[in-house]
């Protein structure tokens, strides 16, 4: 019993130094963070990004032959 619990302390151990999978763990908290702020900014400024483009349209619709009628 008590070889078994060695052996699995010291393959805790070897375990708890690998670090083959920590790029790609950092990679994917970036990329998960990038995502949140990009959905956090979509949902604030979208209103008034739609407002600008309506004015925008409304500017070019003006520039139209026949003033946009």
């Amino acid at each position: 019993m008590i070889d078994r619990i060695a052996v699995w302390a010291l393959s805790l151990k070897a375990r708890a130094s690998d670090e083959s999978g920590q790029d790609l763990t950092e990679y994917a908290l970036i990329t998960g963070g990038v995502a949140i702020a990009l959905i956090a900014a979509v949902a604030v400024f979208s209103g008034a990004v739609g407002a600008w483009f309506e004015a925008l349209g409304g500017w070019f619709s003006g520039l139209a032959p026949g003033g946009g009628s």
